[in-house]
């Protein structure tokens, strides 16, 4: 434990919900549902005005839009938030040289190696910095944990939701840990949670009192430690500036069952050959392959085979991932496929023959939009258009996507179905809602475009020194 608190934990506010509040007038201040919109989707963000309403992340998106019938519900748009994260990371690599993200809208940062902090005056004046610097940037709020730790910090950061700061002196944590929910602590989920009730424990300082022998009788001996360590406001990690990928994987939840063995076999191709772009990317190639089958009846299924050598090749992805697909039944329906690669490995020992392969059905690969979703990310099923040819060929308009018109300009997709598409003209930067119209699917002056700067970029950002 650290006597000042500077170890930071960022957590950006609602930050898909937020990022499409700032890109689009018409939706400030109102309930937005950020998510897969099909029969099967499920919640990704919702914004705090959506919350009030009782709509959470993972939630089943049928059920949010019946609590919530008249809110904005939106495809994710991975682009911008990309880009976004980028931004607020640059601002985080300024100051410290270790910055550890979790996600795109989360990350830890070691003030004290960067010399950016020494104490809790000049932690809460950097926090406090960071928080004006990412609103002047980005145009989007978030919240600030301040901790000689890193579990602490990152509840200070909850605790500091929305748009806020929270500062934890050190020598205070069980003090201020002792009224919390054991649910608080990492690690904590339902079933333990649970579990802990029973026993008579709902607070953290019910589990100090407890002692670290009466949670290793109840929680088992590893958890039970942690738990009592944790419980005490103990928590020595550092802050680690590369976080090691082990494994690399996309996955797509169907709205229909597929029950045509080909259409199967034709999706895992698909997901082969989204994952290996993915793990180009990354600069990897691995060695063990992993296919992952989600049945009709919610049975899981995973099967892997492991090469010779590492690989980032799509034929060898490819054609490993289909027999491990011969080895499964998926009788009755498949719900979700998916395919990883792990073993990383920073080189290729290619297999010639399944190159050879591979080069001979290269004029075959359909070219999917590119969607990767990590091993670690929340499972999502919205794929994401690319602006450019195919994708305005194939005239598909997704709620909330960008879109600019030959005489009306830059907007957004309101909805679309029945040959028709409705588009709501606006730029981030207005003040007020812009108008409405609606076009036909297949309007040669309107196509799929790059999302706008939430932000106006000053004329002469780019001759600014950086610093």
């Amino acid at each position: 434990m650290r006597p000042a608190p500077t170890i930071l934990h960022l957590d950006m506010d609602a930050f898909f919900a937020a990022a499409e509040q700032a890109a689009k007038p018409s939706l400030r201040g109102k309930p937005v549902v950020v998510g897969g919109l099909g029969p099967r989707g499920v919640v990704s963000t919702a914004s705090y005005e959506a919350r009030r309403f009782g709509i959470h992340s993972a939630m089943p998106m049928a059920q949010a839009r019946r609590l919530a019938p008249n809110a904005a519900y939106l495809v994710p748009r991975f682009a911008l938030y990309r880009t976004v994260s980028e931004q607020v990371m640059e601002l985080l690599g300024r100051l410290s040289p270790l910055v550890e993200p979790l996600s795109l809208d989360e990350a830890f940062v070691d003030l004290e190696a960067g010399g950016s902090a020494f104490d809790s005056a000049s932690a809460r004046t950097t926090g406090e910095r960071l928080r004006r610097d990412i609103r002047a940037v980005t145009g989007l709020t978030g919240s600030v944990g301040l901790a000689g730790s890193k579990m602490l910090a990152k509840i200070a950061s909850e605790q500091a939701k929305p748009d806020g700061l929270v500062l934890m002196e050190p020598g205070t944590e069980r003090e201020l840990l002792g009224p919390m929910s054991v649910r608080t602590l990492p690690g904590v989920g339902p079933a333990t949670g649970e579990h802990l009730r029973r026993a008579g424990m709902t607070t953290v300082a019910d589990l100090t009192e407890a002692g670290e022998d009466e949670l290793v009788r109840l929680v088992g001996k590893a958890h039970g430690t942690s738990l009592y360590r944790m419980a005490s406001g103990h928590d020595d990690r550092p802050v680690v500036a590369e976080r090691e990928t082990k494994s690399v994987s996309v996955e797509d939840t169907f709205d229909v069952d597929l029950h045509d063995r080909v259409r199967v076999r034709t999706e895992v191709d698909r997901l082969a050959e989204r994952c290996v772009r993915r793990l180009r990317e990354s600069g990897h190639s691995g060695r063990t392959i992993v296919l992952k089958v989600r049945r009709y009846d919610f049975s899981t299924l995973t099967r892997s085979e492991t090469l010779r050598g590492p690989t980032d090749d799509p034929g060898v992805v490819r054609e490993a991932a289909g027999r491990l697909l011969e080895s499964l039944d998926t009788t009755g329906g498949v719900r979700l496929l998916g395919v990883g690669v792990t073993g990383l490995a920073d080189y290729t020992q290619e297999d010639l023959f399944a190159q050879a392969a591979a080069d001979a059905e290269t004029a075959d690969v359909v070219q999917e939009p590119d969607v990767a979703v990590a091993a670690d990310e929340p499972e999502q099923a919205v794929p994401e258009p690319e602006p450019g040819a195919d994708a305005v060929a194939e005239r598909h308009w997704p709620a909330g996507h960008d879109v600019r018109h030959a005489e009306f300009g830059a907007g957004w997709v309101q909805g679309s179905g029945v040959g028709r598409v409705t588009v709501r003209f606006e730029e981030p930067t207005q003040a007020l809602p812009g108008r409405v119209r609606t076009f036909r699917t297949d309007d040669p002056d309107l196509e799929l475009s790059q999302p706008l700067p939430l932000v106006a970029i000053p004329p002469d950002t780019e001759s600014r020194p950086r610093g």
